[in-house]
């Protein structure tokens, strides 16, 4: 039995316990802090209960993870209530990163409750936010382009949907961006444009599309070493938008998906594409190219013109992409929060409020017009990166708004895909930022 408090209501809950337990909370000098918990004696020698002193609201998927992760292996339940939002914590807390290096083996910890409606939810959402952090967390060694169309793959495989792939020396012509992004990359990490169609063409037609940079050196505009050594994390955004369709297709909702992944590695080599470089893009544009470290833009611009054209003569209703696309959004909002970025007032709202529901938070950053004139090159349509660095996460979300239909609802989310420490729940390393606010949204849309 779990027992969990508020600080606020300590004194009172302890006041009312038997003298073992206000004896036993004495003896770990515990003062009702947040945090607080100890091991609580029952009557029987074999008779134990937990007390966990906690301020996460019962709305929290949090509220309990801590103890999902350090309890050992058996059956518990809440003293009072149910645990509602805080099953998704709890089943996150078992998860382990351990495809090269052998973890303990604690055994499952399964949380009891009388509320079984909430439980097959609860486990999509925890399968689908492990697959964000295995993806994100394998290292580009073996998490190369070719791998993130094997993971599409198996997703097309068990949801009985289309995958098509555009590689190699065949994007030159449809996707001239995606194609000098990839280019320098060795064979058998050659880019590809991966996409899965899946439901019912008649009903509404929706696009997702993540940035799949599987390692970014930074190109001819080479990163120092400390700026490569998390770009193993750069195909975040494809791991969020593999791990939507995941929720999107396992739910069944009504809508034809088109999801959409540029997989690329920014490789140096002799081809590898230059600083002043002028680029084509399928859109029509041309993009002086002024950074080659700013090369995820460049690679969704091109899949975003894709998403936005549709098939059959029938653009989609909504596009959402997810990218690790900028340093100035972490700057600006730290690791937790995804900058969110939309066309669409209605469809921005919506999020935030997703994400405050489920515990998943986000903050909107504007897409000020008053910036566009920062991407105008002298001998192209524009640049890919602005010059003196100002607002460089708006820019960037400006540069991709001009590749997606002005009518169409978008939204960008520029994530970080990582959690640089550990908490309750939520391990150091890759994470889902992003995921279950749009998630959210889209069930309550189209479920």
């Amino acid at each position: 039995m779990i027992h969990v408090v508020h600080p606020d209501a300590f004194p009172e809950w302890l006041a009312k316990q038997p003298i073992r337990t206000r004896t036993a909370v004495a003896a770990h000098r515990l003062t009702g802090k947040a945090g607080h918990r100890a091991i609580l004696p029952g009557e029987g020698a074999d008779e134990w209960s937990m007390l966990l002193v906690c301020n996460e609201s019962a709305e929290s998927p949090w509220r309990i993870a801590s103890l999902g992760e350090h309890l050992p292996a058996g059956t518990y339940r809440l003293a009072e209530g149910e645990p509602g939002a805080a099953m998704l914590g709890w089943a996150l807390a078992h998860y382990r990163f351990d495809a090269y290096k052998k973890g303990d083996d604690v055994g499952p910890r399964i949380l009891l409750t009388r509320d079984p409606a909430r439980i097959e939810e609860t486990v999509r959402l925890a399968t689908a936010t492990a697959l964000v952090r295995d993806l994100v967390n394998t290292p580009a060694s073996d998490m190369g382009p070719a791998d993130l169309e094997a993971q599409a793959a198996k997703l097309a495989q068990a949801h009985g949907a289309t995958l098509t792939v555009t590689k190699g020396d065949a994007l030159a012509k449809g996707y001239p961006m995606i194609h000098a992004v990839g280019r320098a990359a060795a064979p058998d990490r050659a880019p590809r444009l991966i996409e899965l169609e899946w439901g019912d063409p008649k009903h509404p037609r929706i696009a997702i599309v993540g940035k799949g940079v599987t390692f970014d050196t930074g190109g001819l505009n080479i990163k120092p070493g400390g700026g490569m050594a998390l770009m193993k994390k750069d195909m975040g955004g494809a791991a969020h938008v593999l791990a939507l369709a995941s929720l999107i297709m396992a739910a069944r909702l009504k809508v034809r998906l088109h999801l959409l992944v540029p997989a690329v590695e920014n490789s140096i080599a002799g081809n590898a594409f230059r600083p002043g470089d002028v680029l084509k893009t399928r859109q029509g544009l041309t993009v002086e190219n002024t950074n080659t470290d700013a090369e995820g833009r460049l690679v969704l611009g091109d899949a975003l013109t894709k998403a936005g054209e549709g098939a059959d003569g029938k653009g989609p209703e909504l596009i959402i992409d997810y990218a690790t696309l900028t340093g100035a959004a972490r700057v600006a909002l730290g690791p937790d929060l995804p900058a969110t970025f939309s066309n669409d007032d209605a469809l921005a709202e919506a999020l935030i409020e997703a994400g405050t529901q489920v515990g998943d938070p986000l903050w909107r950053l504007p897409l000020w017009d008053g910036y566009d004139d920062m991407l105008r090159s002298d001998i192209a349509d524009m640049v890919n990166s602005a010059e003196g660095g100002y607002a460089g996460s708006t820019t960037a979300a400006l540069f991709l708004r001009r590749f997606v239909p002005k009518a169409t609802p978008w939204a960008h989310f520029d994530t970080f895909a990582w959690r640089p420490s550990a908490k309750p729940g939520r391990p150091k390393g890759g994470d889902a930022l992003g995921l279950r606010a749009a998630w959210a949204v889209l069930k309550a849309r189209y479920g």
